[in-house]
């Protein structure tokens, strides 16, 4: 058998799939398309996670895009973290172009335009969905480690939630925290120390500066109501297509604690919220999450300890995570190693430090009697990947260089015009941008300092206005003290029993 027909045999077997599947392109042999040998990834290994790597400019966003318009037609809702805000062209038709024709004609696989539906939803002040969480949706655990708290420190924020459950106190947003922090230092200490114990200004003050760092990232936009209900992301347009949710996030690249937080919230909310699944024939969501070092860089240990922990059990609840970054080696092994698909476009070898990285990525996908891996990945064109998946029994897939197939929507942006028109007419952004500003903790603290300090000062103002006594007042008064003493009656019953005896 010549080695093409071994790798063709070898790829159909390790490609075939019973149940559904996505195509993401051709099999490359020696730099040329082998027709009729696709890369089929099977729908229900998809909440195993995947990976998608590679350079600036070698076709990420286009295979993320044809990936979630081939999700999208299998009527699963995709969510997609959008930061270079080059994702949107998703939602309107794209154009069949010659170059795209004849990379269709290469693997053999049909081209024709579509467009899919779209949610534009934002964490700032960009026109779409607001996507927003309060203080106490988050809990005392999952707060205290986006702020990167010591035990000590932690234990304040538990007695300041459990303070607040005691008195009925929302805590929706950072206001309300931190008024609570402010109070339990200064007007109610007293009060806290007798029913939770001595807490520390200087911890206090520690806790009140992290929240407001958190605050100059824009926080103070995300927390506080009407909190975003997850299920809002598993909708479907009339023509049973999956909704792709975009998360518009091109003013936050520098704000990634800002990232990290709303990253670990929605992922935690998700984990706690939807049902258990098993092994389903496909997931329910799929998340994509571009510039994934945002999070991972900034991360403090114990948030990366979470986020691995999340990403190891949400795949239960049949939802698939995606990172998607310029190099593997960005994320960290504990999460590479809980990602059942790889995408591997070119990385460029500039210095050692590069060739070394790429070692280092080559070493992370199956050996190959066909590629030399290292070699590959910086001979790579645009729109070609290496790719490694999960069969349906959970076996990792051999490894195939594959010309990606073109996305059916446009390879663009949308307009400004063309942004207003979808939230014009998204019955989210109806639900979710009125701003809410119940009474809160900070609002009852308020008044409670308030009311506190109007008694405090009636009880002076009465002192004040009460006349003096009399010279004969404060005589009677001090007699009637002394006959009344006890030292008197002792001393006159003394005296009164002399007389009797005698």
């Amino acid at each position: 058998m010549s080695k093409k027909d071994n790798f063709i045999q070898i790829l159909n077997e390790g490609y075939t799939s019973k149940g559904g599947s996505i195509i993401l392109g051709g099999a490359m042999l020696d730099g040329e398309a082998i027709s009729n040998v696709h890369v089929k990834i099977p729908l229900k290994t998809l909440n195993r996670h995947g990976l998608i790597a590679g350079a600036t400019g070698t076709g990420k966003t286009k295979t993320i895009q044809v990936l979630s318009e081939q999700l999208s037609s299998f009527g699963i809702p995709v969510l997609m973290m959008d930061i270079k805000g080059d994702f949107s062209g998703i939602a309107k038709e794209g154009e069949e172009k010659s170059f795209v024709t004849e990379r269709h004609q290469k693997i053999n696989i049909p081209y024709s335009t579509s467009s899919f539906p779209v949610e534009l939803l934002t964490l700032s002040q960009q026109n779409g969905v607001r996507l927003r969480s309060t203080i106490s949706e988050f809990g005392p655990v999952l707060f205290s480690r986006i702020l990167d708290l010591n035990d000590t420190q932690s234990g304040v924020i538990s007695v300041i939630f459990k303070y607040c459950d005691d008195h009925k106190m929302p805590l929706l947003d950072l206001k309300d925290i931190k008024k609570v922090i402010n109070y339990i230092t200064e007007e109610g200490k007293e009060e806290i120390e007798e029913s939770y114990g001595k807490i520390s200004a200087s911890t206090t003050g520690t806790i009140l500066r992290k929240i407001i760092e958190l605050e100059q990232q824009g926080a103070d936009l995300f927390f506080g109501e009407t909190s975003f209900d997850i299920n809002d992301l598993l909708r479907f347009d009339e023509n049973g297509k999956g909704y792709v949710n975009i998360i518009r996030l091109t003013d936050i690249q520098d704000k990634p604690k800002l990232f990290s937080t709303f990253m670990l919230s929605l992922l935690a909310e998700i984990y706690q919220q939807m049902p258990e699944k098993g092994d389903a024939d496909q997931p329910e969501l799929v998340l994509f999450i571009d510039e994934a070092h945002l999070i991972f860089n900034e991360a403090s240990k114990t948030l990366l300890d979470q986020i691995e922990t999340i990403v190891k059990l949400i795949r239960s609840k049949g939802i698939g995570v995606f990172f998607i970054t310029q190099n593997p080696m960005d994320i960290p092994s504990g999460v590479l190693a809980q990602l059942g698909l790889k995408i591997q476009h070119a990385l460029r070898a500039f210095t050692a430090n590069d060739r070394k990285a790429i070692k280092m990525t080559a070493d992370n996908y199956p050996t190959s009697e066909f590629y030399k891996t290292d070699e590959l990945i910086t001979s790579l064109g645009i729109g070609e990947a290496l790719v490694t998946a999960l069969n349906e029994k959970g076996i990792p897939t051999p490894l195939v260089a594959s010309m990606m197939r073109a996305p059916q929507s446009r390879m663009d942006i949308l307009t400004e015009a063309e942004i207003t028109e979808i939230n014009s007419k998204s019955k989210l952004v109806r639900k979710y941008n009125e701003e809410i500003d119940r009474e809160s903790a900070y609002e009852m603290l308020t008044k409670k300092i308030i009311s506190d300090q109007e008694e405090i000062t009636e009880a002076q103002v009465e002192k004040e206005n009460k006349p003096e006594p009399s010279t004969a007042e404060v005589v009677t008064k001090s007699v009637l003290k002394v006959v009344t003493s006890a030292t008197f009656i002792r001393g006159a019953f003394g005296i009164l029993m002399k007389i009797l005896k005698k």
